[in-house]
């Protein structure tokens, strides 16, 4: 069994969640979901993100047993223990599948890599995330990383 997750990690998906869950509550387009929920993208992968958002254009795939195909975002929060498999072969795995939009949140180097297609731009903390699916939600990078015991 991994390791749970760091409290860092877990106030960063955590301001992450409630940006959505915030936005949505004002602008319904879809449904966002937090870590342990299983997203089966094919019949061999079958991950656990970190946080997941399904658009009301992809709801069909929401399933009692979690979500079946690719969800139209999805936001994996780096560790020591997960990077090299989040940066690699998940990452291969969530473009191949059809994942529209993939955030690499790295704690460590305060960036967020964000993957759409073949492409990939990584930002800092200067920079606004927005993600695609969900027009008019922006969230600032150096919010995220801002120290948790405040």
């Amino acid at each position: 069994m991994s390791p749970s997750p760091n409290t860092f990690h877990q106030v960063i998906i955590g301001r992450i969640f409630a940006a959505f869950f915030v936005h949505l509550q004002t602008r319904p387009a879809g449904q966002v979901f937090i870590a342990p929920l299983d997203v089966f993208l094919d019949d061999i992968n079958i991950y656990q993100p970190d946080m997941i958002f399904v658009s009301h254009k992809s709801r069909a795939k929401i399933v009692e047993e979690g979500i079946e195909g690719p969800p139209d975002l999805i936001v994996e929060v780096l560790s020591t223990s997960t990077s090299r498999l989040d940066k690699g072969s998940k990452k291969k795995v969530y473009t191949r599948s059809g994942v529209e939009e993939l955030w690499l949140v790295d704690p460590h180097t305060k960036q967020v890599e964000v993957c759409t297609g073949m492409q990939s731009v990584v930002l800092g903390v200067g920079a606004v995330l927005k993600p695609a699916a969900l027009p008019g939600l922006t969230i600032a990078i150096a919010e995220l990383f801002a120290l948790a015991h405040q």
